[in-house]
């Protein structure tokens, strides 16, 4: 069994795409999954209800469900992935008091940066108490090819490693991402290059994870 978080003080970084995107691929590859939905939006929770794909998962928002009830659930499926809630208060303390790896999307811009070391910085803490977990990575989201945001904020989270290693991969900004929740999809559904570009970027992502745990 792992447990995976997806974890920013920030909304709109791509943390429930990311997750459901994980989860799905992860079903893809025979494994048995659990999506915890932990963010008061719910919004991967109710994208994978939309789904024809049904992907198990249950809502966890208070701290004491998510200390409590998170192991026992992982002993059930090979892989637990946990769509983290937006902020740093004690509800994403307690997820990273569970996690195997936190993982930490952010966009190149200069406010979604500063909420990426913040949670870096939170994992930090949770690594002193449990003596070195959970592993942790950060990872470009949302970026856009060919700008100076992207080699910039590439730049500043290269200086993380020792904490949270900045994953080669890079999620670029695409249409059909942000299409997918509403077609009741994944990228993989999706026809078009957009599309097509997404799953190769997702599927590198993914694979370095999998490489982590």
């Amino acid at each position: 069994m792992a447990i995976i978080v997806f974890v920013n003080q920030k909304g709109g970084c791509g943390k429930s795409s990311s997750a459901v995107h994980y989860a799905y691929w992860l079903t893809q590859q025979g494994k048995g999954v659990l999506l915890v939905d932990a963010d008061a939006q719910r919004s991967s929770s109710r994208w994978l209800e939309s789904m024809d794909d049904k992907i198990p998962h249950k809502v966890l928002q208070t701290p004491d469900d998510i200390l409590d009830q998170i192991p026992e659930l992982a002993l059930q499926h090979d892989y637990l992935i946990v769509d983290g809630p937006g902020g740093l208060a004690e509800p994403t303390r307690a997820i990273l008091f569970r996690a195997d790896l936190a993982v930490v999307p952010c966009k190149p811009t200069g406010l979604d940066l500063q909420s990426a070391f913040d949670a870096v910085k939170l994992v930090r803490q949770a690594q002193s108490v449990r003596k070195g977990s959970p592993k942790a990575a950060m990872f470009l989201s949302m970026a856009v090819k060919g700008t100076k945001l992207k080699d910039e904020a590439t730049a500043l989270l290269s200086k993380t490693q020792e904490v949270a290693p900045l994953l080669k991969s890079v999620i670029h900004q695409k249409q059909a991402i942000a299409d997918a929740p509403g077609q009741s999809a994944t990228v993989w559904d999706l026809s078009g290059r957009p599309a097509a570009e997404s799953r190769r970027e997702y599927d590198r992502l993914f694979k370095e994870i999998m490489e982590m745990l």
